[in-house]
């Protein structure tokens, strides 16, 4: 039990990242009306910049 309590614990950085930040990434930039290069969905760079955020957070176990 311990152990699957850790597991879950080590990856609450990437499943706040995915849950939380890439949707406010995504509906801030269609708010602002920001058009992304290369034809990509402000979807796919939010999940970009949301995951990089995330997985930045998940190895250094700091989020700034």
């Amino acid at each position: 039990m311990e152990r699957a309590l850790k597991l879950v614990a080590g990856l609450l950085p990437i499943a706040f990242a995915f849950a939380f930040l890439v949707p406010v990434f995504d509906q801030g930039m269609q708010a602002l009306g920001i058009t992304v290069p290369l034809g990509i969905s402000t979807l796919t760079l939010a999940l970009i910049i949301g995951g990089a955020w995330g997985l930045f957070a998940q190895v250094t176990g700091r989020w700034i």
